[in-house]
């Protein structure tokens, strides 16, 4: 009967989920006869319902650490829902018993041995827990006979960990009187005449006497001895603790031994794992996450972010990682804030439906910023806390001037912040830039080698040169052919970032930086990054011959796909933080492979909430016909923050300059101003609405706000055709303050998609331009530099023409100037300069001279690192 309902379990969970199996694990310790016989019921029962069951045998020669690294592999594995260490472990080595059944995951302990699921029965948490297979066999056998053991006389003979001792907690709190015999009691034969229903556990044949029994009790025989019958072939036969023949004349239910109790117990087993792998299930299917959120208590008056973000309670890392289904293997904590998640959960999400992917990204910012961050973090916040909804935030790292605090520190603020704020304002140049450094300079150095002449070649090029078929060693027996073949080092010194100095080639590194960064952004695998890194263009040479760093160096050999594994941060909300492509040469979002690993994880009715770094008109365009090209991603809605602050200053506002006090006209109601600056809002819906997305537009709610200056950002909104137009206050309110967005956010993203990007790849490069400069900077033309002329038909003469383009201009107003505000038109757009960056597959093309090298390399990590330092400081004391 039990056997057939779990047939029947098996086989659902198959049909919801084809190709899943509940899996088993038994793992034996050297050959014992018994042990063999008793696991092959096991794997018998186990093919016959449905279940993977798997047999690992160690040698008698195993160790304790073998079994222990054995017992870890098999916790890890998410295919196993059962493991089963067979006891005893037959080794010739000490191996301590307790340890390893404790080592068994308690997830996993189908058998219930370990001590916190017998510490878990003890107290009477039976759901919660695994029952150990022969009491829970018991109980059913006794369950079939009909007999209620509620209020029943019970003795239980035996103490052992595996019968007698969690037989007596399984009837104590079946309300059963229990009474627990063993060797030591007194009088035996008067315990057991009192009792209605004997287990019997003591692992002695016959120990107890037909006359013993109270008459009609129920009789369970759970023991398994061999005694002398030279009748039989071997000479021996199976008998229990219970003399069966004498016990059943006075027995109103008895079993029989073999075929009573060791059946059931197999059958228990077998429940016990189909049980885990529902748990399993539950816990990793699409649907629900059971995050702990905590809740906000914003306190008035509000303190400042870092107080904030050091107050918070903070729950360990590896909690977040099990309530949004990320399994132990596929993350690698650090610390308890923080944890890198491994790509490889994508494959295991394959199947699984993305979620709703929401970009937020805003009007033309004040030099204040206007809080896209904080809008970001905070709409998450409201969609999981307090609409129930699987939410995931995918933000990149924190920027050069964010790091200054001159635009907040990018990471959200107020009560709406990543928590570790302290940990992650800070900039942090990785060291793979370092290896890849070294890699680069390794075949340099063999350039000045041949050029001294030097009769000596590394080892290793050795090979390089054998795979190029040439069958030389002697570096002064090269042709020249031979060696541009090899190193292809006869570099232009006026192309590119490259220059020559006394024989020796110089990279501009920090140049190469920049576009590892967007490669590492846009790659969805390690082989998508280890392709676009041999794809590196780091000079041309003489002969128009593209150099890169896959005829430098084996792409192989540089230790950056670690790199690739997000961070994840935030207790309650869970943030993606990854990466930080420079906004000078690339698109400035965080990497395509957090978002998807993001969009698996919330489930086809989560939502994933990602950024632009800058306004709609500077960034949201790169966002959608980079990002979401080189990802295969289809947004669902844009967000699109404003602030009466910002919209007063394109309205012809006094200018607003970071560290001075805002002139009077940004704290004082002014309708007049704010009105004509709403033309730039209504611009920016304008560019936002041109992919075919519904656009919210969030107002970010300053306390110098008027009720009347708020009413009319939003009447405009709507007016310019928005889906709907919403205050948020989550700066000082938390998730609560976004709720009305995270509403209108939800509704949004119901209607049917119709995105679609600005252009094609197979346009010509200059029609792509024209494409994108038209319609959404607004010029009336483009105009190209001799140089940028010349460097364009270059790039195009050499194959990259398909390139998506990602024109740099300034974040500061709608156009070219950033001194003129609202909407621009009738203006020419100058392209001075074009770059290729061919591993990130980006045609980029430059309109003003960015501000962003001003800050850069050691300078400014020493800066910002002393400045983080003093502000925590500061704020602390």
């Amino acid at each position: 009967m039990v056997r057939e309902h779990l047939k029947k379990d098996v086989a659902e969970m198959k049909s919801h989920l084809p190709g899943f199996r509940p899996g088993l694990v038994v793992l034996q310790v050297g050959d014992r006869e018994d042990s063999n016989l008793y696991i092959s019921m096991k794997l018998k029962a186990a093919a016959d319902i449905g279940i993977d069951a798997n047999h690992i045998r160690l040698p008698k020669t195993a160790t304790e650490d073998e079994v222990l690294w054995n017992i870890e592999a098999v916790n890890d594995n998410p295919a196993v829902h059962g493991l089963i260490v067979q006891l005893p472990l037959d080794s010739i080595n000490q191996i301590d018993t307790e340890k390893v059944t404790n080592a068994v995951s308690p997830d996993k302990d189908v058998d219930g041995l370990s001590s916190i699921n017998a510490g878990k029965l003890a107290r009477g948490d039976l759901r919660s827990c695994f029952i150990p297979c022969t009491p829970n066999g018991c109980m059913e056998l006794i369950k079939q006979t009909g007999v209620s053991v509620s209020g029943k006389n019970v003795v239980v003979i035996g103490r052992s960990k595996i019968v007698g001792a969690p037989m007596h907690d399984l009837l104590l709190w079946n309300h059963a009187t229990v009474t627990s015999c063993h060797s030591k009691t007194l009088d035996l034969a008067a315990q057991v005449g009192r009792a209605d229903i004997l287990v019997v556990g003591a692992g002695k044949a016959e120990l107890v006497k037909g006359e013993w029994v109270k008459k009609g009790a129920v009789v369970i025989d759970c023991g398994i001895n061999h005694i002398p019958d030279s009748s039989k072939p071997a000479g021996k036969r199976v008998v229990g603790d219970v003399h069966y023949l004498s016990a059943k004349e006075r027995a109103g239910y008895i079993t029989p031994v073999p075929g009573g109790v060791g059946p059931m117990t197999v059958v228990m087993l077998m429940e016990n794992t189909v049980k885990s792998a529902k748990r399993f299930l539950q816990m990793y299917k699409p649907g629900k996450w059971n995050i702990s959120y905590r809740k906000l208590k914003p306190l008035k008056p509000q303190p400042s972010d870092v107080q904030i973000s050091c107050s918070y309670p903070r729950n360990p890392i590896g909690q977040l990682a099990k309530e949004v289904g990320l399994l132990s293997k596929e993350v690698e904590p650090y610390g308890r804030t923080r944890l890198k998640v491994r790509v490889e959960v994508l494959k295991r999400l394959d199947k699984q439906p993305n979620g709703k992917y929401v970009l937020v990204t805003g009007i033309t910012p004040t030099p204040l910023g206007e809080g896209q961050s904080t809008i970001t973090l905070g709409l998450a916040q409201a969609l999981g806390a307090h609409l129930n909804i699987n939410a995931f935030a995918s933000i990149q790292q924190p920027s050069p001037l964010s790091s200054f605090g001159i635009k907040g520190c990018a990471v959200g603020g107020g009560y709406s912040q990543i928590i570790p704020m302290e940990e992650l304002a800070e900039f942090k140049i990785t060291k793979t830039f370092l290896k890849m450094q070294h890699y680069l300079k390794i075949p340099l150095k063999i350039y000045v080698y041949l050029k001294c002449h030097v009769r000596k070649v590394m080892g290793g090029f050795i090979t390089c040169l054998q795979k190029l078929g040439i069958e030389k060693s002697d570096p002064l027996t090269l042709t020249e052919q031979e060696i541009r073949r090899f190193i292809r080092l006869d570099i232009n010194p006026d192309a590119r970032t490259v220059c020559i100095s006394t024989k020796v080639i110089i990279v501009d590194f920090a140049s190469l930086k920049n576009e590892i960064m967007a490669i590492l952004s846009l790659s969805s695998s390690a082989e998508d990054l280890q392709n676009r890194l041999a794809k590196v263009v780091v000079a041309i040479s003489r002969y128009e011959e593209l150099i890169t760093t896959e005829d430098l160096v084996s792409v192989c050999d540089v230790k950056m796909f670690v790199c690739l594994k997000p961070n994840v941060c935030l207790y309650g909300t869970p943030v993606f933080v990854h990466t930080s492509p420079s906004a000078d040469i690339a698109y400035g979002n965080a990497s395509v492979v957090a978002d998807k690993i993001a969009l698996k994880l919330v489930g086809p009715q989560g939502f994933v909430v990602t950024e632009t770094l800058h306004s709609a008109d500077a960034d949201m365009e790169k966002f959608f016909n980079i990002k979401c090209r080189s990802s295969g991603l289809q947004p669902d809605v844009v967000v699109l923050v404003a602030t009466v602050r910002a919209l007063k200053m394109h309205g012809g506002g006094p200018g607003i300059t970071a560290g001075f006090p805002l002139p009077k006209q940004y704290s004082e109601e002014n309708l007049k101003l704010l009105e004509k600056g709403c033309a730039h809002l209504k611009g920016q819906v304008e560019k936002a609405r041109t992919y075919g997305l519904p656009v919210v537009v969030a107002v970010n709610t300053f306390s110098s706000d008027t009720k009347a200056e708020l009413e009319l950002v939003c009447s405009q909104a709507r007016q310019a055709g928005v889906f709907d137009a919403v205050l948020c206050t989550n700066w000082s309110d938390g998730g609560a303050g976004a709720l009305a967005l995270a509403q209108a956010v939800q509704k949004a993203a119901e209607l049917p998609s119709q995105f679609h990007y600005l252009y094609e790849l197979e346009l010509p490069v200059i029609k792509k331009i024209q494409k994108v400069a038209q319609n959404i900077y607004g010029v009336k033309d483009v105009e190209l530099s001799p140089k940028a002329k010349e460097k364009l038909a270059f790039y195009m003469k050499q194959g990259f023409g398909n390139f998506p383009v990602c024109i740099m201009k300034t974040q500061s107003s709608l156009g070219n100037d950033p001194e003129k505000k609202i909407v621009p038109t009738d203006f020419t757009l100058p392209i001075i300069d074009v770059q290729v960056f061919v591993g990130a597959g980006i045609l980029s093309l430059l309109t003003v001279t960015v501000s962003f090298h001003l800050l850069h390399g050691l300078f400014y990590l020493i800066i910002s690192k002393i400045y983080f330092e003093w502000k925590l400081r500061t704020n602390l004391n």
